[in-house]
């Protein structure tokens, strides 16, 4: 009779004495997995999961720092399986050295970025005009709200599905709104914004 032989040895532990989790082809599911962090902690969220994608999409919110945000993103890096990493945050208002500094470290790492200066609303105005003048947020929402031809709300969940029928006018109004800055510098390209990097990978996997 023949036997199958045992496991030999014991499980990895992680630095905290957890064992770790192992990557098995036998187990794990060969869908892309996707790791999307934000810094909202509903309206981008909410958006990011209306997408419906062939591949494993998991999106959190943290209400942080964009720094903060890149370091979380960074821990997710070492003790996760994903193969793609990205955040997402505003400008809001901190220090310009600090937004760029947090693009910069996640560059670094190989975490991809979708920012804009000055929030994310303007992405969804890019859906409707190319918009290339700088304004304030409550002068987004006024818009969006014409726009929509109903009151713009922030933390929707029907968002996406209001926006989709003008998606790739947006697309390639941040295109040529990236384009337009000669010299690349978030913190100070007032309005710009790279979400449509992001939306067309996820593109890429659509049902």
């Amino acid at each position: 009779m023949t036997r199958t032989p045992k496991p030999s040895g014991r499980n990895k532990l992680s630095p905290k004495g957890q064992p770790l989790r192992q990557r098995s082809t036998a187990t794990r599911n060969l869908r892309e997995r996707i790791l999307i962090v934000c810094e909202g902690k509903q309206t981008e969220p909410n958006y990011f999961n209306r997408f419906r994608v062939n591949i494993v999409v998991e999106v959190c919110g943290l209400g942080k720092s964009p720094l903060d945000i890149v370091k979380h993103a960074q821990n997710c890096q070492k003790n996760g399986d994903y193969d793609q990493i990205w955040v997402v945050f505003d400008y809001d208002n901190v220090p310009v050295n600090q937004f760029n500094q947090a693009i910069q470290v996640a560059q670094q790492s190989g975490i991809k970025v979708a920012y804009s200066n000055q929030c994310f609303e303007l992405w969804y105005l890019l859906h409707f005009a190319y918009h290339n003048t700088p304004i304030d947020r409550q002068q987004y929402i006024s818009k969006l709200s014409q726009y929509l031809g109903k009151p713009y709300e922030k933390n929707s969940s029907s968002v996406y599905d209001d926006l989709y029928p003008y998606q790739q006018t947006a697309i390639r109004n941040a295109r040529n709104l990236l384009a337009s800055y000669n010299h690349h510098n978030p913190a100070k390209n007032d309005p710009s914004t790279t979400v449509h990097l992001l939306v067309e990978e996820l593109n890429r996997h659509i049902l």
